[in-house]
C-alpha cells in the first residue's frame, strides 16, 4: 500500500530570530559599550573604585536608555499597525464587495486563476471576524494576533544589555590584581561566544562571526583606552 503523504525534505530556521536575536545583539551592545567605557576610565589611571562606579553608571544608563528606546519604538510601531488595521476594518464595513474584489486580485497576482481567486476571496470574506485578519496579513504583511509587546521588548532589552555590560565590570566589583587584563579576557571570550551565536542567523561560520565581533570589540576598547590615557595624562598634568 503506497503512502501518499508528502515527504518533508528540509526545515527552515526562524529568520526573524525570535527572542534570541535581540537578546544576543543587546548583550553584545552592552558588552562593547561598557567594556569600552571601562577601558577608557582605566586608561586614565583612575582608582579601581572610580572605574567600578563608572562601569555601574554605564550599565544602568545604557540599559535604561535601551529599554526606553525599545519601548518607544515597539509601542509606536504597534500604534501605527493598530491604526492601519482600524482603517482596513472601516473599509471592509463600508465597501465589503470592493475589498473582496481587491483580495481576489491579490490572490490572482500570486498565480491563482481568476475564478479560483474570486472563490477563495468569497469564502474567506464570509466570516467578518476572519476577513480583516486576512487583509491585515495579505495587504499589510502583519499578524494582528502576534503584535509585539512594548513592555516585554523593553524588559528584554534592559536585561540583555545589563548582562553584557556586567561582564567587563565584574573584575572591578570583585577586586584583585590585573583588573583591566582580566576584564579584557572576559570580554574577549564573551565577544567570541556572542559572535559565534550570530552565525545562527547567517551562513557564516561561527569562527568567522566570533573573530569579526572580537575585532570590533578590541578596536572599540583600544581606541577608548588610548583616548582615556591621553585625556588622563592631560588632566593630570
Amino acid at each position: 500500500m503506497s503512502d501518499d503523504r508528502p515527504e518533508i525534505h528540509h526545515t527552515h530556521r526562524n529568520v526573524n530570530g525570535g527572542w534570541l536575536r535581540p537578546a544576543v545583539f543587546g548583550a553584545m551592545d552592552g558588552l562593547v559599550s561598557n567594556g569600552s567605557l571601562i577601558a577608557g576610565a582605566a586608561g586614565g589611571s583612575v582608582a579601581r573604585g572610580t572605574v567600578a562606579l563608572i562601569g555601574l553608571a554605564g550599565l544602568f544608563a545604557g540599559a535604561f536608555s535601551m529599554a526606553a528606546g525599545e519601548y518607544t519604538s515597539v509601542a509606536s510601531q504597534a500604534e501605527m499597525i493598530e491604526a492601519e488595521i482600524a482603517t482596513e476594518r472601516r473599509e471592509l464595513a463600508r465597501r465589503p464587495h470592493a475589498e473582496e474584489h481587491e483580495l481576489a486580485l491579490l490572490y490572482q497576482s500570486r498565480g491563482l486563476t481568476p475564478d479560483l481567486a474570486r472563490e477563495v476571496a468569497r469564502q474567506l470574506s464570509a466570516n467578518p471576524e476572519q476577513v480583516w485578519r486576512i487583509h491585515a496579513r495579505e495587504e499589510l504583511g502583519i499578524d494582528p494576533d502576534e503584535l509585539p509587546n512594548p513592555l516585554v521588548a523593553a524588559g528584554s532589552s534592559f536585561a540583555a544589555f545589563a548582562a553584557g555590560a556586567l561582564l567587563p565590570l565584574l573584575p572591578y566589583l570583585v577586586g584583585g590584581a590585573h583588573l583591566l587584563a582580566i576584564a579584557f579576557a572576559v570580554s574577549a571570550v564573551a565577544l567570541l561566544a556572542l559572535g559565534a551565536t550570530v552565525s545562527r542567523f547567517t551562513e557564516r561560520s561561527p569562527w568567522f562571526s566570533g573573530a569579526r565581533q572580537l575585532a570590533f570589540g578590541v578596536a572599540a576598547a583600544g581606541v577608548t583606552y588610548a583616548i582615556g590615557t591621553l585625556v588622563g595624562t592631560g588632566v593630570g598634568g
